[in-house]
């Protein structure tokens, strides 16, 4: 009995939607419906520009947040296919019931015994309308404009619709990895650096120069290399405490010889910005000078952040010298504008550069470096690939931590450090420093045939 009650109450509504017989609260139960429904579909559009638009400093910004939203934004980037799989499954289902929800609600406010053509006509536009403008164009538009900020904001909601979807989006991927396994080995091809390398040797290899042939590989690797990888560290760098006087600046300048230096309270890690040397040449001749007067604000980078993007930001805020920050906001180093040009054009000596402060060439397979010297700059100057190390180095940037990785242990004098076909013999310590290296390559040995 209950049973054929229910049936009936379901074959009343029906006729109802058909007849255009809803009452006012279904029709703002509908209005709401469709509302909410829009906001989604806005909030997955938006979300699809925002995530495959993010650059790979966005990207490194996202995982050194510590905000929920960011991390989860970060897992989700982890996984671009299912990622993709759940906006289009979950995009199709909402404008779906967007289409119904509208062409009921469309009905119930219609007059009886209008042309079934033109009612076509105004459901079709109606939807199309809605669906055009508010879930696709409005949200796309503001997600390219403010990319980082639709990911953030969408991140969760995202989260959920994967959990959702999470079987039918992993069977288009696997379905879509099927595919690809039988049709990309004939369309699909990545091509490496050393690919391109090889390209640019046997392209312009026969008509540029050596250097200019340098120059083209240090452009193709330019957009990968961050600034931890080029900067001074903090080792090296050259600070002036904000307690000294002006005569003990003037001094420590001149002795010094760079044209900017970094002030610090107490220690590096508390940098109060920038002097330029130039500023005193007004003042050089006066014995006592307020000089906290001629400081600069400092310009802070994380040491994550890619060069090439930091070199648009010098450009764009005409400035040569950064501050490199660790993700605890403590001074890892120091950055200029020559760092990042020597990346592309190699080494740039200046008259106040000593030409065998770095290294120095005994012969084609003997060099002698310091341990600061950077393993980017070692591989640059013996002329092999800047990821030869890469395996070894683990988080170590100068050729002194690269040795302290492959021994695992702080070697002694005169002892030999050996890798592969390269040799490090360590040729002065200064307490748990090492100082300078000698390094000698051997040519692989190849099998005999």
């Amino acid at each position: 009995m209950e049973s054929t009650e229910g049936e009936a109450n379901i074959s009343t509504l029906l006729l109802q939607v058909s007849a255009g017989n809803f009452s006012a609260p279904n029709v703002t139960i509908l209005i709401i419906a469709i509302l909410i429904l829009l906001l989604m579909s806005g909030i997955i559009a938006g979300a699809e520009t925002a995530f495959f638009s993010l650059s790979a400093k966005d990207i490194n910004y996202l995982n050194a947040k510590e905000k929920t939203s960011a991390r989860i934004a970060s897992q989700l980037l982890e996984h671009p296919k299912m990622l993709l799989a759940t906006i289009l499954v979950a995009n199709n289902f909402i404008n779906i019931a967007i289409v119904i929800s509208t062409n009921v609600l469309i009905n119930s406010l219609m007059a009886p015994g209008l042309n079934p053509v033109l009612s076509f006509l105004i459901q079709v536009v109606s939807v199309t309308f809605l669906l055009v403008l508010f879930g696709e164009v409005l949200p796309k538009v503001y997600a390219t404009q403010n990319n980082l900020r639709m990911a953030l904001l969408s991140s969760s909601f995202i989260r959920i619709l994967f959990s959702i979807f999470k079987p039918i989006s992993r069977t288009l991927v696997n379905s879509t990895s099927f595919i690809e396994s039988k049709l990309g080995n004939k369309i699909n091809k990545n091509i490496s650096n050393e690919d391109f390398e090889h390209a640019i040797e046997l392209t312009v290899g026969h008509t540029a120069t050596k250097e200019e042939v340098n120059i083209f590989k240090g452009i193709l690797k330019f957009g990968n290399i961050s600034a931890k990888q080029v900067m001074r560290t903090r080792m090296d760098v050259s600070g002036i405490d904000h307690d000294m006087t002006f005569a003990e600046v003037r001094s420590y300048c001149l002795e010094a010889g760079y044209s900017r230096l970094p002030v610090y309270k107490e220690s590096l890690d508390k940098i109060a910005g920038v002097i330029h040397t130039k500023d005193f040449l007004p003042h050089i001749n006066k014995d006592d000078f307020a000089w906290h007067t001629l400081i600069r604000s400092a310009y802070f980078v994380h040491e994550g952040k890619l060069i090439e993007d930091l070199l648009k930001e010098f450009q764009q805020k005409r400035i040569h010298f950064a501050i490199v920050v660790d993700e605890f906001g403590g001074t890892s180093g120091i950055i200029t504008l020559e760092d990042i040009m020597e990346e592309i054009i190699g080494d740039i000596k200046d008259e106040f550069d000593e030409e065998d402060l770095q290294y120095k060439k005994i012969d084609d397979n003997n060099f002698i470096f310091e341990g600061k010297t950077l393993i980017n700059d070692v591989c640059r100057i013996i002329g092999i690939p800047s990821d030869t190390f890469e395996k070894a180095r683990g988080e170590s940037d100068s050729l002194a931590g690269l040795i302290l990785e492959i021994s695992g242990r702080f070697p002694k004098v005169n002892e030999v450090i050996k890798h592969e076909h390269f040799e490090f013999t360590v040729m002065a310590l200064d307490k748990m420093r090492i100082q300078r290296v000698k390094m000698t390559i051997h040519p692989p040995v190849e099998e005999e045939e």
